[in-house]
C-alpha cells in the first residue's frame, strides 16, 4: 500500500523548499484576506452567527491540506452549501437558536461520513449520474436564490429567506416600499467598488476593501446612516471541541438534504480541481481521495464547531493565480483566520450586514452561466432542455428538488440515448474494402441481396427490442432479395443475456427465411459472451470475420482459405 496515495501530503512536503514557499505565502494571505469577510458573510447565508463561518474556514482546510489529492483548491465556506444548509436545517429548528447551530454542526458530522463512506468504496462514478447540462442549471438557479435572498440585508428589508424564487420575489415586492435609503446606498456603492475592482485585477483584495470602508464609515459616521444595521458583537476565541449530538429521527429527517450537500459539495471540488489540473503537471486528482478528504474535513471539522464546508470557485481561482503551489497555502490562511479569530475580531463590530450581501450578491451572480446555456442551444438541444428544466426546478421548487429532479432527468436521458442508438446501414466505398454509413457518404455502393448494419452501443436489455425492430425494418426495406446480413459489431463494447438471446433469436429467424447472418468486427470480450451463451450451436465459427468487407467477399467469392485461417485463430483465442 502507497501511504503517499492516502496522505497526499506527503507526496510534497518532504521536498519543499524555499522557492515554493514564497508563492505560497503570497497566495495565501491573499486567500485568507478574501475568507474572513466572505466566512462571516456565509454564515449568515447558513442562519449562523457569523464566527461560525470562520470555524468553517479552520480544520477542514488543515484536513484538506492533509488528505486532498489538489493542492490549489481552497476548502472553507461556500454560498450555496450555505443556502442548502439554510433550506435543510430551517425546517427543523428556528433560526440562530442553540438548537440551529447544533443541527447544522450535526449535518456537518453526516455529510462528512457519506462522503467518507463512498471514497472508501470508489463510488466517486456516482456523481457521474449528474451530467453538466444539470449542474449548469443547478448552480445557476441557486446563485440566483441567493442572490435575491441578499436583497434582504442589501435593501434592509424585512422578508423570510426561502429556496424558492417566487417566495422570494413576493417578500421583495410586499416590503419594497420600506427599503432603507442610507443601507441600499451602502450596498450598491459596495457592489460598484467591488465589480470595479475585479476588472482591475482580479488579485485585488476587493472585500476587503469594502469591508474596511464599511466598517470606518458607520464607525465614524453611524449618527448620519440611520438604522443601517451592522454586525456588532462577534465572539472572539477558538472553536471548542465537542461531539456533536445524536439523534436518530433528526438524522433521518436530516438525511435529504445532507445527500443533496455530498453531491453538490463533490461537483464543486472535482470540477474546480480539474479545472486547476489542467493548468499545470505537477500532480493528478484523484476523484475517490478527493471523497475522502471532503469525507475527514467535514467530519472533524463537525468535532470543532464547523458547518458544512466544500472548495470554493472564486478562492481556488485567486489561490491559484496568486502562485499557490501546494497545500501549505492553505495553511497560511488558517494561520491568519486563527490570528482574526483571537485578536481581530473586535474591528467587525461597526461592519454593515449589506456589505456583506455586497460580496455574496456580485460573488454568486458570476455563477450564473449566460455561455453555457448558448453554447447547449446551438450544440444540442436535449441537452439545453434538460439544463432548462433543472434550473426552472431549482428556481421555483426548491434546492432538494431540483437536484432531484436534475439526477432524475438525467437518468431518464441515459436510458433513453442508450435504449435507442443509433442505427445505420453500411455500403461500400467504390475501390477500397471500407464500408461507410450510407446516409453520410452518398457515393457508397449497396447490393440489392445483402444487408451491412452498424449498431453503436452495448447490446443489453433496454436496447434489444430496438436492434430487433430496427433490424427487420431494415430487412423489410431490402425485401425477398436479401441474403446476406452482417452485422458489424466494432461499436458493441458489451452484451447481456438479453441481448445474446435476442441475437440468437434473430439468427435463427434468419436461417428459416433462407438468409446467412454473418457478426464483423466482434471484440473479444463480447465473443466470449456470445460463445458462453452458446451461439456456436446455432452458427459456426466461419460466421465471425475481421471486417464487414471480408465477410461479403467471402458469401460471393467463397475465399474459404482466408475465413478457415481466422477461425482457427478465434477458436484458438477463445480456448
Amino acid at each position: 500500500m502507497n501511504i503517499k496515495k492516502l496522505i497526499p501530503i506527503l507526496e510534497w512536503l518532504p521536498n519543499y523548499n524555499t522557492s515554493l514557499f514564497k508563492g505560497d505565502l503570497f497566495a495565501g494571505i491573499t486567500v485568507g484576506i478574501i475568507l474572513i469577510p466572505q466566512g462571516i458573510a456565509y454564515a449568515l447565508i447558513a442562519g449562523l452567527p457569523p464566527i461560525y463561518g470562520l470555524y468553517c474556514a479552520l480544520v477542514p482546510q488543515v484536513m484538506y491540506a492533509i488528505f486532498g489529492s489538489s493542492r490549489q483548491v481552497a476548502i472553507g465556506p461556500v454560498a450555496m452549501d450555505s443556502l442548502i444548509v439554510a433550506t435543510g436545517v430551517s425546517t427543523l429548528a428556528l433560526v440562530g437558536t442553540e438548537s440551529y447551530i447544533s443541527i447544522a454542526i450535526l449535518l456537518a458530522l453526516m455529510v462528512g461520513t457519506i462522503q467518507l463512506i463512498m471514497g472508501i468504496f470508489n463510488l466517486g462514478f456516482i456523481v457521474n449520474f449528474l451530467s453538466k447540462p444539470v449542474i449548469t442549471g443547478f448552480t445557476s438557479a441557486v446563485a440566483l436564490i441567493i442572490g435575491f435572498n441578499q436583497f434582504r440585508n442589501l435593501l434592509g428589508l424585512d422578508f423570510a429567506q426561502s429556496d424558492q424564487i417566487q417566495v422570494i420575489l413576493q417578500g421583495i415586492w410586499f416590503e419594497l416600499g420600506n427599503f432603507n435609503y442610507h443601507t441600499t446606498i451602502i450596498g450598491l456603492i459596495s457592489m460598484i467598488i467591488i465589480i470595479i475592482a475585479r476588472r482591475i485585477n482580479k488579485k485585488i483584495p476587493n472585500a476587503l476593501m469594502v469591508v474596511i470602508l464599511g466598517v470606518l464609515l458607520m464607525k465614524y459616521f453611524g449618527n448620519i446612516f440611520i438604522n443601517v444595521s451592522i454586525v456588532k458583537d462577534i465572539p472572539s476565541g477558538l472553536p471548542k471541541f465537542g461531539i456533536p449530538e445524536f439523534d436518530l429521527d433528526l438524522i433521518r429527517n436530516l438525511l435529504p438534504i445532507a445527500l443533496t450537500l455530498v453531491m453538490v459539495g463533490y461537483l464543486e471540488t472535482i470540477s474546480i480541481g480539474k479545472s486547476l489540473e489542467a493548468k499545470q503537471d505537477e500532480y493528478r486528482i484523484r476523484p475517490n481521495q478527493e471523497l475522502i478528504a471532503l469525507g475527514i474535513s467535514n467530519m472533524v471539522g463537525s468535532l470543532f464547531k464547523a458547518y458544512p464546508s466544500a472548495s470554493s470557485f472564486s478562492r481556488s481561482a485567486i489561490n491559484y493565480e496568486s502562485g499557490a503551489k501546494t497545500g501549505m497555502a492553505a495553511l497560511i490562511s488558517v494561520v491568519m483566520v486563527l490570528i482574526t479569530l483571537l485578536f481581530l475580531m473586535p474591528l467587525f463590530y461597526y461592519l454593515p450586514k449589506t456589505v456583506l450581501s455586497a460580496i455574496i450578491i456580485v460573488a454568486v451572480f458570476g455563477l450564473v452561466n449566460f455561455k453555457e446555456a448558448s453554447f447547449l442551444w446551438k450544440a444540442n438541444q436535449l441537452d439545453f432542455c434538460l439544463m432548462l428544466a433543472t434550473f426552472i426546478a431549482t428556481l421555483c421548487l426548491g434546492i432538494e428538488f431540483g437536484i432531484t429532479i436534475g439526477v432524475g432527468l438525467s437518468l431518464i436521458v441515459l436510458i433513453f440515448r442508450t435504449s435507442r442508438p443509433y442505427v445505420v446501414e453500411l455500403g461500400k466505398v467504390p475501390n477500397s474494402n471500407f464500408y461507410k454509413n450510407k446516409e453520410r457518404f452518398e457515393e457508397v455502393l449497396l447490393d440489392k441481396d445483402v444487408l451491412v448494419f452498424r449498431f453503436d452501443a452495448q447490446l443489453f436489455y433496454a436496447n434489444a427490442s430496438y436492434f430487433r425492430d430496427r433490424l427487420e425494418q431494415m430487412m423489410d426495406n431490402k425485401g425477398s432479395a436479401l441474403k446476406l446480413i452482417v452485422l458489424d459489431a466494432e461499436s458493441i463494447n458489451r452484451v447481456d443475456s438479453t441481448g445474446v438471446e435476442m441475437l440468437k433469436e434473430r439468427i435463427l429467424f434468419c436461417q428459416k427465411k433462407g438468409i446467412i447472418f454473418y457478426l464483423a468486427g466482434v471484440k473479444g470480450p463480447v465473443r466470449d459472451d456470445l460463445f458462453r451463451s452458446g451461439i456456436l450451436e446455432i452458427i459456426s465459427l466461419d460466421h465471425f470475420f475481421m471486417r464487414a468487407n471480408q465477410a461479403v467477399r467471402f458469401y460471393k467469392t467463397g475465399d474459404k482459405g482466408k475465413q478457415e485461417k481466422y477461425a482457427k485463430y478465434i477458436h484458438q483465442a477463445y480456448k
